[in-house]
């Protein structure tokens, strides 16, 4: 089995609020999370062959994120279960805007234990892609992982993505997540990157980021998300800012991770180098990403609320 494109890093559950209580308690759904699996299975959705790398925990959150994913279609043969650690629990409150706040229970989570030693490196040989985030390299040993398995997938000749997904509570300092988050920019061919962390980063605007990772990062194409304003997408020959269709929001969840495994799922079927796409090829990619990324903002969690292809086709007709 080949596939095209394989991921590490975590898997959780979010818990995510649905309502308060008069003491302002929340009452919380469970739903899969982690933004690798979100990543993976949008791509899985739209025709993509995936694979996982992780770990979780030996208990009832565990093999529920095993069975989700291996309903989403996404090779779990490369998740270890460990019955010494907990698999990781997010917890996510909404403002008014349905923008989230995030709480986690990871002292340690069973995604940070995942030793390089355990990784199948079988299905990195196999894949056209390696993905990775920033949140396998919060901890060890899983930093040392992820910073191993990256050099060995680019040493095969991987196209490899990367999403920085900054989530501070999860770091020891912000200048702790800035080194590494900037570690993982310099590997990467392409990046999915959002407006906000462009400005924890640099200070600076979507359009002067993107322009960093091109010039001083070496990155092929750069994905710079928007959030309500859609997405601005760039490599060294074009670039193009793309608005999204208008939705109603209640969860914004996974929506990032959806854009990217959505925009990768179509750069895989053009079958082009990164750096040489056009500015209609860019532009074909960022509409069908933003639109998909943007419905899933109306239904709750990550992987439940990936839009099936035909919905997403649909509204890029009408828009």
């Amino acid at each position: 089995m080949t596939y095209d494109v394989v991921a590490l890093g975590e898997l959780l559950i979010d818990f995510a609020a649905k309502s308060t209580d008069k003491d302002g308690y929340p009452t919380m759904a469970a739903n899969p999370g982690g933004a690798p699996g979100n990543f993976l299975a949008a791509l899985n959705a739209y025709g993509a062959k995936t694979a996982f790398l992780g770990k979780v925990g030996e208990d009832t959150f565990g093999h529920l994120l095993l069975n989700t994913l291996e309903q989403a279609g996404i090779e779990t043969g490369g998740i270890l279960v460990d019955p010494e650690v907990f698999t990781t629990l997010a917890f996510v409150t909404f403002d008014e805007k349905g923008d989230r706040s995030f709480s986690f229970a990871r002292k340690p989570g069973a995604d940070t234990q995942l030793r390089w030693e355990e990784v199948d490196r079988t299905l990195i040989d196999r894949a056209r892609v390696f993905h990775f985030g920033t949140l396998s390299l919060t901890d060890e040993p899983v930093r040392t992982a992820t910073r191993k398995a990256v050099a060995y997938a680019r040493e095969q000749g991987k196209l490899i993505t990367y999403d920085p997904n900054l989530r501070k509570p999860l770091w020891k300092s912000e200048d702790e997540a800035r080194e590494q988050i900037l570690w993982g920019l310099r590997q990467a061919d392409v990046v999915k990157i959002s407006d906000e962390e462009v400005d924890f980063l640099w200070s600076c605007t979507p359009e002067e980021g993107a322009r960093k990772l091109l010039e001083e990062y070496g990155v092929s194409l750069a994905m710079v998300t928007l959030g309500p304003d859609g997405c601005l997408m760039q490599n060294k020959a074009a670039a193009c800012r793309l608005p999204g269709p208008k939705v109603n929001p209640i969860d914004t969840t996974g929506a990032g991770d959806i854009f990217g495994g959505s925009a990768v799922s179509r750069l895989l079927k053009l079958d082009k180098e990164p750096d040489r796409l056009t500015q209609a090829e860019l532009a074909d990619i960022g509409r069908f990403a933003v639109t998909a990324a943007s419905l899933s903002t109306e239904q709750s969690g990550g992987i439940p609320s990936i839009p099936p292809l035909e919905t997403v086709l649909a509204r890029m007709e009408q828009e």
